[in-house]
Parts: C-alpha cells; sequence; structure tokens
C-alpha cells in the first residue's frame, strides 16, 4: 500500500462512517441491518455472486488505489453466511493466469458458477481479446487456465460475461456491450457448440427505438420457471433494467427498471441471487470516493439490497443504493476463530496478504507455510465492526493474534465504538512486523445478541491483526 492511498482511503472511511452512523443514530443490540458499501477496505465493483452449500461467495472486480480511468488487474473473493458480516479472501485470479493475455489492466466484470464440483470463472479480456475461462477444484482457488486461448473472441463487444445452466442441463454463456450475444456451453463448460448467436429481440438497431436501454453487464437467473434478463442500462448514468422470458434463449420482453440510474454513480453492474429465502441483487455506487473526491474518478464500492418480487414475477422498483443495506440473516459464533478480516464495516484499514515461508533467505526459502490475510494500516480511531455476535455462553476472555512493530490497544466495545468496553488488548512493539503472537485478556461478561467494535488506539502505523476468538 502506499502512503498517499493509506491517507486517502482513511480519511474517505473516516467521513463515510461519520455520514453513515449519523444516518443510522447508531442503534445498538437491535441492529440487524447492514450498511452500503459491504466493502470498505478496497475499492471493489462489478460483483458477480455465487450460492454454494450455505455460503455466498462474492467475487469482484478491483478499481486499483488511486486510479482515474480503469486500471483493474486482478480479482477479488470476499464470503459471507448472514449477507452482513464479509471475509476478505484476496485476489484469487489475475489477467497473469491468462498466458494468452499480454497486458495487465483490464481485468472487468466476471462471474463463476459450479458444476459438477468444479468451478468455472468467465473473465472478459480487454481490447477484443475475447472472453476467457479458469477452472478451479474449490470455490476459494486456485484457478488455472485449461485451454489456454480464449473460450469466445467475437468483437470488441466481448465483455461481461454471464452464465446460465438450466434445468434441463443446458448452460448458456450470455456477454456483450452494447448488444447481448450467447452461445450454449459444452458440458464441459470450457467449448461451446453452435454459432455465437445475437439476440434479436434486444439488439439494437440503427435509427429505431431502444426499448430495453440495454447497456452492458447481463445477468441470467431463473425463478419460478420464468427467464430474467438484469444488465446495466442506458449509459450514462447506468441503471439496472431487466427483461423476461419464457426460454432462455428469448424472445425478450423488456420489463423496467430495478433500480434508475443516479448521477451519483455513472454505472452499475447487477448481481442477483437467491439466499436462505430471500432475493438480493448486487451493485455499485461511488460512496467511498465522493467522500475525499469532487472529480470523478473510477473507485468504485459494492452494495447491496433486498429484492421483492409481484405476484406476476414482475420485480418492484428499488431507490437508488441506500446507507441502510440488507437484514443480517443468522448470527455469528464468536467462540470460533474468527478472522480479523472478516467485518460488517470499518474506518480506517485495509487488508493485506502475506505469503510465509519455512526460511527467510532470499536464496532459499524453503517451503511455503501459508498465506495470511489480515487488517493493516492500522491507526489511532480506527475499528473494525462486527455485527450479530450471539453471547449465549456469556464471556470470560477473548485472544487475538496480532504482529506489531510499534504496538497499541485493542479497546473491545459493545453495540458501538465507544459502548461497554469488554476489555482491552495491550499490544507490546516487538520491533518486528512478522511476528505472530496470541495475546488471552479477560473482559467483562456479558450476554445476548451484540455487535463488536475492534477499536485501535495508539501512534503511527500500530500493528496488524489476524484473528480473533472469545472463551466461554
Amino acid at each position: 500500500m502506499h502512503v498517499t492511498y493509506k491517507t486517502e482511503l482513511y480519511l474517505m472511511n473516516q467521513l463515510l462512517c461519520r455520514i453513515s452512523l449519523a444516518c443510522l443514530a447508531f442503534t445498538a443490540a437491535a441492529t440487524t441491518y447492514a450498511q452500503n458499501p459491504i466493502i470498505q477496505t478496497r475499492h471493489t465493483a462489478d460483483p458477480a455472486p455465487l450460492v454454494y452449500h450455505d455460503t455466498v461467495f462474492l467475487y469482484t472486480s478491483h478499481d486499483e488505489n488511486n486510479a482515474f480511468g480503469f486500471v483493474m488487474k486482478n480479482w477479488l473473493l470476499y464470503t459471507s453466511v448472514d449477507m452482513v458480516n464479509w471475509t476478505d479472501h484476496g485476489e484469487i485470479a489475475s489477467l497473469k493466469d491468462f498466458a494468452w493475455v499480454h497486458t495487465d489492466n483490464g481485468a472487468w466484470a466476471p462471474q463463476c458458477v459450479e458444476r459438477n464440483g468444479k468451478f468455472y470463472l468467465y473473465c472478459p479480456m480487454p481490447n477484443g481479446l475475447g472472453i476467457g475461462v479458469l477452472v478451479a477444484d474449490s470455490p476459494y482457488g486456485p484457478f488455472k487456465d485449461p485451454i489456454g486461448k480464449p473460450l469466445v473472441k467475437n468483437s470488441t463487444d466481448d465483455i461481461d460475461p454471464t452464465v446460465l445452466i438450466d434445468k434441463d442441463g443446458q448452460a448458456y454463456l450470455y456477454w456483450g456491450n452494447p448488444n447481448l450475444y450467447y452461445v450454449k456451453l459444452n458440458e464441459d463448460m470450457i467449448s461451446y457448440s453452435g454459432g455465437i448467436v445475437k439476440d434479436s429481440s434486444i439488439a439494437k438497431v440503427k435509427d429505431q427505438p431502444d426499448p430495453f436501454h440495454y447497456q452492458e453487464g447481463p445477468w441470467a437467473f431463473t425463478r419460478n420457471g420464468k427467464y430474467y434478463m438484469a444488465y446495466a442500462s442506458t449509459c450514462c448514468p447506468e441503471g439496472i433494467g431487466y427483461a423476461m422470458s419464457h426460454t432462455p434463449t428469448g424472445p425478450w420482453a423488456y420489463k423496467g427498471s430495478i433500480m434508475d440510474g443516479d448521477q451519483r454513480s455513472s454505472g452499475n453492474h447487477p448481481g442477483i441471487i437467491e439466499y436462505k429465502g430471500q432475493w438480493y441483487v448486487f451493485g455499485f455506487n461511488y460512496a467511498l470516493l465522493k467522500q475525499t473526491m469532487k472529480k470523478h474518478a473510477e473507485r468504485r464500492s459494492v452494495c447491496l439490497a433486498t429484492l421483492t418480487f409481484n405476484a406476476d414475477g414482475t420485480i418492484q422498483k428499488l431507490p437508488f443504493w441506500s446507507v441502510a443495506g440488507v437484514k443480517q440473516v443468522g448470527t455469528l459464533n464468536p467462540y470460533q476463530q474468527v478472522e480479523a478480516e472478516t467485518m460488517a464495516y470499518s474506518e480506517g484499514v485495509t487488508t493485506d496478504k502475506a505469503t510465509e515461508w519455512e526460511r527467510e533467505s532470499p536464496w532459499n526459502r524453503g517451503k511455503k507455510i501459508k498465506d495470511r490475510i489480515f487488517v493493516s494500516s492500522i491507526h489511532n480511531g480506527d475499528y473494525v465492526k462486527v455485527q450479530g455476535a450471539d453471547f449465549s455462553k456469556g464471556a470470560s476472555a477473548v485472544e487475538v493474534s496480532v504482529a506489531a512493530l510499534y504496538g497499541g490497544k485493542i479497546e473491545i466495545h459493545a453495540d458501538k465504538p465507544d459502548g461497554l468496553l469488554l476489555g482491552t488488548v495491550n499490544v507490546t512493539a516487538s520491533g518486528e512486523g512478522d511476528i505472530w503472537k496470541t495475546l488471552n485478556v479477560p473482559v467483562k461478561n456479558i450476554k445476548g445478541i451484540h455487535d463488536l467494535y475492534f477499536v485501535f488506539k495508539g501512534e503511527k502505523d500500530l500493528f496488524h491483526f489476524d484473528w480473533w476468538m472469545f472463551h466461554p
């Protein structure tokens, strides 16, 4: 991280958090709603959610720090089991994973789908290079290129892939800006049969009306036997429009807007899932950016809202992304090891990743031990919020894993940053920033469901924070 970006993000999150919390009036244990944007530690866009088993896997593109245009080199992954607390898993793929791509910029909107125990990440390439595909045995990766060439290479329209696997097993890959295309994928998901089809019902025709307002970012899904195509509409600013059909290949009928375009955000990009009986739509805004900059720059932030369907299957229109997000589903278990990069909201901090080796010798590092993701860039007054921790067994102590160059304190508060002080962890300086140690301190007993605030105190770049766990 560059120092300039740390300072910028620190101020950005300070301002946004104060505005957000003023709007939400710091409600305490009864707080069950998330805050938008749902990721504050990095700039994220083009959300592609995947429900697998009991977890939501959120793949995103990534706007680089201090970028003014689109500077995007890799794809990130976040997970959640309650739609409020999101765990950062860092970079899961990049343009470097495609040997046939010779550029380090253009990692645009992806989508990951699962089939027969394998995970397929469809990635658009810049400058008309086509759409590539990566495969992994786990939703966490590692992802590898199985074909060594584009899966689809048709035109400069080849961006923003989305995949639908129909009830009969046939998979479809859709994409396109400013027209919609599709192919029928084979069962191997890395090849297709038949030709590329330009959808005639949504296609733009010169000098003719454009009733669909389709622009880019298609997202295909089904519900109750009906087929939906949501998309970013009418640039710029882009809203989220949608169409419906009785088949996966149309013809499509335009049904309206899920969210109108708004001058606060030049773009949008839908990702829609059902999880635990509720439907959700992901998109993005520029809220974090706009706390520190008057001029527009391409540094976006993923947001989340619930969807409501009418009896006929149409979708009720949403207002533009509000600060208050979705309701928490479930609670968090504080008695198991919780990664510090699991958070509902944060102020000032970022996340980082370090590979740990058997030895530190630059010419012989030995075996790789692990990749560690942790909270970093911690300054005085920063905090991490975890929402809805269930203290059904009370609390007697807390363990934390930290690495300290300068040292400082972690104050653990209930329900708001200056709420009930449960305990204080004194982190002493070690002189080394990569020596991890576990600290155990007593805490006040607490019962019920509470939000937790890990508030950091001290000077300089205090320490790194890896995980925490309470004892009943």
